[in-house]
């Protein structure tokens, strides 16, 4: 017989059988109770805690309806077969000496202006007054919302469109998740190199993913292809803006090869040389859909996107969300809306172009002596090319002065290109000037020979 080593607090304000319960299901969890091993009779288990017999039973009872545990009639209580886990591995108390976290310099992490937090936290006031929804939500989203955007994307991004014509997402990712479920067999084509997290919802769809040369989008060739996901307005990673040529080329590809252009518009707003490039999907409803998402204008956290859909597509979009109950939260819809209504979106964007602006123009300072500047330098990071050796000892260096700053070759999937990436969103200014004296100090030391 397995004797059990528990102790029980009275002053604990959990009732004894569920402190008692927790405690086997915690020994059988990590090892400490084998599968097969018998258990004290509740009498027994009772006498050696000092604890009502009622007090084991109950515990015994919940065990064993949670299959921890099994009675065998005339033999008593054991541990119940296919129970048995790896013992859990202790975690380690952190070292006193342990290293800071990198501080990241990423691409999609946005700097928001301070002055505006009244205003966010009105917002989520005006979550906690609202009646949320009864039942499941609409799975298009809040009819409110959706008009609400609707009208930016028409006065923003050139998009002619209605509030019937936006579905409100959970990100960009889920949006095109939805986008690929709806779609007839076949693989989908990715600027390469292009945005990791596309590739990644790409595969989990099943689908097949083919490297398109982010650098030649005018002559690709899309037969066969269900898909094809582009970056126009500013190119992840590389950065530039896809020329109106290559624009038509690419619509004409997709018309004749009857494949769907999916446009994930990421960062369109935060072009502060000129005026914001019109959507591609403003050039053709039919043949786009169209991506957005509050990740890069109020926070990654609130996974929250739109999808214009071409309206043949909307059905079997909405058909599955239906069934699957899947919808945008409705708090941070509701949220989203409010700042919307406020003018937060539009300050905090406005805000940000400008303190990117004044970014960029360091970072270009600082690297463009030392490689080749993709651009225009736009949205929240820039792009530096050099030769791999380069790019790693930089990269090694920022590493060594607290900074993450990653590697070109880590978005690529077959396209051999090097260099940096460097955002300039999350961080403040005075990180970013510490992260650039790093790794402008590693790339202007001679190269070993």
């Amino acid at each position: 017989m397995q004797t059990l080593a528990v102790v029980l607090d009275r002053s604990d304000r959990r009732a004894l059988g569920a402190q008692l319960a927790d405690e086997i299901r915690r020994q059988v969890g990590d090892g400490r109770l084998p599968v097969g091993s018998r258990l004290p009779s509740s009498r027994a288990l009772a006498g050696e805690l000092g604890v009502a017999r009622a007090v084991a039973e109950r515990a015994y009872a919940q065990l064993v309806a949670e299959g921890w545990l099994e009675g065998r009639h005339g033999s008593g209580t054991f541990v119940a077969g296919g129970t048995g886990l790896a013992p859990r591995p202790r975690r380690r108390a952190s070292p006193a000496s342990a290293a800071p976290a990198l501080v990241r310099l990423d691409t999609g992490t946005p700097w928001i202006d301070p002055r505006y937090a009244d205003a966010w936290r009105r917002a989520w006031r005006d979550v906690g007054a609202a009646r949320p929804p009864e039942g499941y939500d609409d799975p298009r989203g809040l009819p409110a919302l959706r008009a609400e955007l609707a009208a930016r994307l028409a006065r923003a991004r050139g998009l002619d469109v209605e509030a019937d014509d936006v579905r409100v997402t959970a990100g960009t990712g889920d949006g095109l998740r939805h986008v690929l479920t709806a779609l007839p067999p076949g693989p989908v084509g990715l600027e390469d190199p292009g945005y990791r997290s596309a590739a990644a919802v790409a595969g989990l769809a099943g689908r097949t993913v083919v490297d398109l040369p982010a650098d030649d989008p005018a002559g690709w060739d899309l037969r066969g292809l269900a898909a094809a996901y582009v970056t126009p307005a500013h190119q992840h990673p590389l950065g530039h803006t896809m020329p109106g040529h290559a624009r038509v080329s690419l619509l004409s590809a997709a018309r004749a090869a009857g494949t769907l252009v999916v446009e994930d518009d990421y960062d369109s707003e935060f072009r502060y040389d000129v005026a914001p490039v019109p959507a591609l999907a403003s050039l053709d409803r039919e043949h786009v859909a169209y991506l957005g998402t509050a990740s890069k204008t109020v926070a990654p956290s609130m996974r929250l996107g739109w999808l214009v859909a071409p309206p043949a597509m909307l059905d079997r979009v909405d058909g599955t969300r239906e069934i699957t109950h899947d919808a945008a939260a409705w708090p941070v819809q509701r949220a989203f809306l409010s700042l919307l209504r406020e003018g937060y979106v539009d300050r905090v964007v406005r805000s940000a172009r400008r303190r990117y602006a004044q970014r960029a123009e360091r970072v270009a300072a600082a690297l463009g002596p030392h490689g080749e500047l993709a651009g225009p330098i736009a949205g929240m990071y820039a792009t530096v090319r050099l030769d791999e050796a380069r790019a790693l000892r930089a990269h090694e260096a920022a590493r060594a002065a607290g900074f993450d700053v990653p590697l070109l070759a880590g978005q690529c999937r077959s396209a051999a290109l090097h260099g940096l990436v460097v955002g300039f969103g999350g961080c403040t200014d005075q990180q970013l000037d510490s992260a650039l004296r790093a790794l402008t100090a590693a790339l202007a030391r001679p190269d070993r020979t």
